[in-house]
């Protein structure tokens, strides 16, 4: 019985204290990110018509780096996939931005906001077979989420994130006629893991 005590209060403070550690402070830390989750695209006016857009499949990974306690630079590449009634957009979004991490008692949950800058490049399979071009667009985001640290350089993240951006033109791509609008503006939820490399 005594020996079970023991390794029960053991198990207790190696528990605490890698508690008390998983979440350290980002600072001077390089991180990797990998993610995936849904996006809700912004109806368009693809040939001309109210172009009504489906739920897509967004996936990606990027960079982020710990300036400080509290601030990170963030540098993402992702790539949507969403179906419409006239045809199959695709979405590429370079993104670069920051975010603010605010520090809560439980040292494990670490929430974040922040905002940014996307560069936007888009392609439109039409029903019928035919490929369009599509101008690539700049954009801004906001985004806010939480890590949850499994490890001291690891952690699950979840994130929501607003994309808005100007219509972009659609153009045939053999005659370079003007097909109509699309609008890349979106909003996504994300699932992912972070690892910390130092």
């Amino acid at each position: 019985m005594k020996k079970l005590i023991v390794v029960a209060c053991l198990a207790t403070t190696i528990s605490m204290a890698a508690d008390a550690s998983m979440a350290d402070s980002i600072k001077g830390k390089l991180g990797i990110t990998g993610k995936m989750g849904l996006l809700n695209p912004a109806d368009n006016n693809a040939e001309y018509y109210d172009n009504r857009t489906d739920v897509g499949i967004i996936a990606g990974g990027g960079l982020i780096y710990g300036v400080d306690d509290h601030f990170a630079a963030e540098f993402d590449l992702t790539r949507a996939y969403f179906d419409s009634d006239t045809g199959d957009f695709g979405v590429t979004n370079l993104s670069f931005g920051g975010q603010y991490r605010f520090a809560i008692q439980q040292r494990q949950l670490v929430p974040y906001v922040g905002g940014g800058l996307d560069i936007l490049f888009s392609d439109y399979d039409e029903n019928g077979g035919a490929r369009s071009d599509v101008d690539t667009t700049v954009g801004l985001h906001v985004n806010g989420g939480i890590d949850y640290f499994m490890q001291k350089n690891l952690a699950l993240t979840a994130e929501a994130k607003i994309v808005v951006a100007p219509d972009a033109e659609i153009t045939d791509r053999q005659t370079g006629n003007h097909y109509g609008d699309f609008d890349p503006s979106s909003f996504s939820t994300t699932v992912g893991i972070r690892y910390f490399f130092n």
